[in-house]
């Protein structure tokens, strides 16, 4: 059984997610059903740009997941917090665990630990957004309250 330590960080560590992003994006890549050719040349630079500039005027929040005894990071959480009409709306930007470190429990206390950041920086509004072909982890944002709303074609 692995030991995770949880760190709680901003934009200043985004680079640490990148080689978790890139298998996020990997996964994407590999269940797009119309899309596999925007995830091929979707690069980590140009997703943390999109980050950054999105959250210029907000905050962000990372958690990461990390394994003490190899010392590497298993999974992530970013989300963000923006004002809509005065109105903070938080977001799960992107999470991802390993596909060896799954049903550990890692993607939940990753989750908690966003809503609870989010809760403490008063969004009353929260979204999560799903890529085409990845359907399946709509029951696990089911367990925090996120249900299918709209969908953009």
């Amino acid at each position: 059984m692995a030991t995770i330590e949880y760190i709680e960080t901003d934009e200043k560590d985004i680079d640490l997610i990148r080689p978790l992003w890139e298998q996020l994006n990997e996964h994407h890549r590999a269940l797009s059903p119309h899309f596999s050719s925007h995830y091929e040349t979707f690069t980590f630079e140009r997703r943390k740009d999109d980050l950054l500039h999105k959250t210029k005027n907000g905050l962000m929040h990372i958690c990461l997941a990390k394994d003490i005894d190899p010392g590497r990071y298993v999974g992530y959480c970013i989300s963000s917090l923006l004002k809509d009409r005065d109105r903070p709306v938080g977001e799960i930007e992107s999470i991802y665990v390993n596909s060896l470190y799954r049903s550990n429990g890692i993607g939940d206390t990753l989750m908690r630990k966003a809503l609870e950041w989010m809760d403490t920086h008063g969004a009353d509004t929260k979204k999560v957004s799903v890529g085409a072909g990845n359907e399946d982890v709509l029951p696990f944002y089911a367990r925090y309250g996120f249900y299918h709303r709209t969908s953009t074609l």
